[in-house]
């Protein structure tokens, strides 16, 4: 019988030579700093597309509202303030380790609100990436402001950038413009997909097992990985949480690692992994010519 030879991912993982907190064929979870696996060499150069969702810094005893109720922003030690610099030297890092993991034709998205997306796109720039565009990820359903003294924030942005801008990247236009995007109600069929995205929070049943204090709706991952990966590549979430990103990759036939340093978060996503396991995966069926592309 032949042996059957190792896929790129396995290989990966192997030569990290560190014990997975769970790992399953294309998708693994590390309970770490990411700091400390991104600095390994074996993962140089090896990754398509990192997705990052790292820490707003807004655990500040302030007041938020959720389901009518008045409720702390406070999230854990991992979200609160270092103070301006030492937040800014933790994105420069880790942000800069990012590049050395992306093959040369690789992406980063970065997701945040104000608090830190600056920072992170400062340090993008420091870092020689080729930004390619800031989106608007607007939410219709947005909590309300409670103090009434400034805007009610509804809207995150996330920053997409490639390693090198000499080595072109991947983008699935035609997928995007043609697929059938009825989760948004801004994108209009058959027309070119912008930069503001009309896309709600995470829907009831995807907080069944628990819900992550930033959980992302899998709807805008799933655009994310379609739009910027191929089947078989390798995605990584160095700031994994619930693992939005990790089903997203996983359902589409992509590779996923993801890294965190909390191991209820950890807990949380191999409960929502197994599930979607259970759903299977899913293909897409590329459009047929005036006809648009389903999306399973």
């Amino acid at each position: 019988m032949p042996t059957k030879t190792p896929s790129k991912f396995d290989t990966i993982n192997k030569k990290l030579r560190l014990k997975s907190y769970f790992s399953e064929p294309g998708f693994i979870l590390y309970k770490a700093d990411c700091i400390s696996i991104l600095k390994n060499k074996a993962l140089h150069g090896s990754i398509n597309m990192v997705f990052a969702d790292p820490p707003y810094n807004l655990s500040n005893n302030g007041i938020s509202v959720h389901a009518g109720k008045r409720v702390s922003v406070n999230k854990g030690d991992w979200d609160k303030s270092a103070g301006v610099e030492e937040d800014f030297n933790f994105h420069k890092q880790w942000i800069g380790l990012c590049k050395d993991v992306l093959t040369p034709a690789g992406t980063i998205w970065i997701s945040g609100t104000y608090h830190s997306i600056y920072a992170c796109g400062f340090s993008l720039q420091l870092h020689k990436f080729h930004l390619l565009n800031d989106i608007c990820w607007y939410k219709p359903n947005a909590a309300p402001n409670i103090s009434a003294r400034y805007f009610a924030a509804s809207h995150e942005t996330l920053l997409w950038a490639r390693r090198s801008k000499k080595v072109p990247h991947y983008f699935d236009y035609d997928l995007m413009k043609h697929g059938d995007w009825a989760d948004d109600r801004l994108k209009n069929p058959g027309k070119q997909m912008r930069s503001v995205w009309a896309i709600n929070t995470p829907k009831t049943e995807e907080k069944k097992f628990g819900k992550h204090p930033t959980q992302k709706p899998l709807n805008l991952l799933k655009r994310i990985i379609l739009a910027s990966t191929q089947e078989g590549d390798i995605v990584l979430d160095p700031f994994t949480g619930s693992s939005t990103t990790g089903l997203a990759t996983y359902e589409y036939n992509r590779n996923f690692i993801g890294i965190d340093k909390e191991e209820d978060f950890l807990e949380l996503s191999i409960k929502r992994f197994n599930e979607q396991r259970r759903k299977g995966r899913n293909t897409i069926k590329k459009k047929m010519k005036g006809k648009q592309t389903s999306i399973n």
